[in-house]
């Protein structure tokens, strides 16, 4: 069988970094590309978007690669155009701020958002920016493709209150009679820490299971949701190479998917190696940049938008992106010249002064004995940081598991932490939680190790597996750290309570309702 043409050879891919490939295939595809109508594709479902508007009409910014001369897809009246895929998201202030992001499937004009603190009384209407992100062609593979998302910011918004939104743009009024049942709602945090449920998960697609995750997590009322990566697959491939297929039609099932959570639960994101799309960026972060608005507060919230960190409540929440450090697929490695970890250590001391709890997750594993295993790149940049601000809980995806440490300190095992157990990050170490069972096909363990959860205990002392090296080998490991496994679809509850006794009531869910796992983070306990 012929190999189709998907951009750059292999074996040239392979010694190249993104930023490489992405000159490559940028010089290539100005020589040869062809737009399309929005009718062509996927039988006329187009979405998607990229760059910075100035929010009266559809702009071209710096993630798309557009050739000079090229144009987005024609208006047509705007009646027609139903919009979908809307997500929520922090600003830097959870309090006072809020991200409203969405899609439509052809160019708008004038669109905006409508907000108010009853469905029907929707009188506050903020401009919206428009970020068209375009996809080059592929012969034999792909038809090129212009996506359009579009987001607005809300600002001094009341702490501990409940809005009122619908989206529109000219034509389509959220607040008409006939576009009520578009409307949806959201909460900004509370101005003093209050009780309350953030669930997080890595490694989603879209799925079945992925769909029955979805509404697990909307029963159980989080003030926001963690996503740490790898995030609707649109890259099968997942290696950070310009040979990587990829097909963008993908996001627009995925924010339809998820909008039935996202549209009233902020949805956190960070970066996978699933989400490197070479063809936007030098990095691969161009399309990230133009389908989520997420907190500007990260070292580079332009080139690095999955670095980010907030505080909700007495927990304080840092992104992290793992390309930048990992030693398995190094496309990115190195990126951010040691920025990323240099603010990272400064963050974590502020945020340390400032709640009781501070929660870091990111897409690698630090430690999991699964199909990818850890990564000592992971190891070496970030996990001196968090023993030094003694970081309460580490979430990670990555392995398409659920597998849960003892307290690990130093490397080892700092106090076995049991089935509904505590344990005291300032004396025990630090719990490391692989959510990676959102909804993408499973994993497994290593040979001959069974899996050992909540009401199906099966005890072990020790785990063969292994961690990637700076040379990219793997290094085995005998561990005694690997607690709690379940090989099902699942999701991360957590509780947290502020107050005189504060603590973090982390639960683990299958995809069923059943709990597979739960354990307790108290500080000086």
């Amino acid at each position: 069988m012929d190999t189709p043409d998907v951009g750059i050879p292999p074996q040239l891919a392979r010694r190249m970094s993104m930023a490489e490939q992405y000159e490559y295939l940028r010089t290539k595809f100005s020589r040869r590309r062809a737009l399309v109508s929005a009718g062509a594709v996927a039988g006329g479902l187009l979405t998607g978007c990229s760059g910075s508007g100035t929010g009266t009409g559809t702009t071209t910014g710096s993630a798309s690669p557009r050739s000079a001369g090229s144009t987005p897809t024609e208006r047509v009246d705007g009646a027609v155009v139903t919009p979908f895929g809307r997500h929520l998201a922090f600003g830097a202030d959870p309090r006072t701020q809020m991200r409203i992001s969405w899609q439509v499937p052809l160019a708008v004009r004038k669109p905006y958002v409508r907000v108010g603190l009853r469905p029907g009384e929707l009188s506050r209407r903020i401009d919206a920016e428009v970020r068209d992100l375009h996809t080059p062609g592929l012969e034999g593979i792909r038809l090129a493709l212009d996506q359009f998302y579009l987001h607005a910011a809300l600002d001094g918004l009341r702490p501990g209150t409940t809005y009122y939104y619908g989206v529109g743009h000219e034509g389509f009024d959220p607040a008409s009679r006939e576009r009520r049942a578009t409307v949806g709602s959201f909460t900004t945090a509370p101005a003093r820490p209050e009780t309350f449920v953030f669930t997080a998960f890595g490694d989603q697609g879209v799925t079945p299971d992925a769909l029955a995750n979805d509404k697990l997590i909307l029963g159980r009322k989080p003030a926001f949701h963690l996503h740490a990566g790898d995030i609707c697959y649109a890259d099968t491939t997942g290696h950070g190479e310009k040979t990587d297929i990829y097909d963008p039609t993908a996001w627009d099932l995925f924010l339809k998917q998820t909008e039935t959570v996202a549209r009233t639960v902020p949805w956190m994101v960070t970066t996978g190696n699933h989400d490197m799309e070479a063809w936007y960026s030098p990095n691969g972060y161009g399309g990230q940049s133009a389908r989520f608005t997420l907190p500007d507060n990260g070292f580079d919230a332009k080139n690095a938008p999955g670095v980010y960190s907030f505080t909700y409540g007495n927990v304080g929440v840092v992104a992290l992106d793992a390309n930048d450090v990992s030693y398995e697929i190094p496309a990115n490695k190195g990126y951010s010249d040691g920025r990323q970890t240099a603010w990272l250590d400064r963050r974590l001391g502020e945020l340390r002064e400032q709640v009781d709890f501070v929660v870091v997750f990111f897409h690698h594993c630090a430690y999991s004995t699964s199909t990818h295993a850890s990564d000592g790149g992971v190891r070496d940049a970030w996990l001196p940081l968090f023993t030094r601000h003694r970081v309460d809980l580490v979430i990670n995806g990555h392995n398409h598991v659920y597998e849960r440490t003892d307290a690990i300190r130093n490397g080892v095992v700092g106090k076995p932490v049991p089935i509904g157990a505590s344990t005291d990050p300032t004396r025990d170490g630090i719990v490391y939680v692989t959510a990676g069972g959102a909804g993408k096909s499973l994993y497994s363990f290593p040979e001959g190790v069974k899996d050992s959860y909540e009401g199906k205990v099966v005890d072990r002392e020790s785990v063969e597996t292994y961690h990637w090296t700076r040379s990219k080998d793997r290094n085995p490991d005998t561990v005694e750290w690997s607690r709690v496994r379940y090989t099902g679809y699942s999701f991360l509850s957590v509780e947290a309570e502020a107050g005189a006794t504060p603590r973090l009531t982390v639960s683990a869910l299958a995809e069923d309702g059943r709990r597979i796992d739960h354990f307790e983070v108290r500080r000086g306990a």
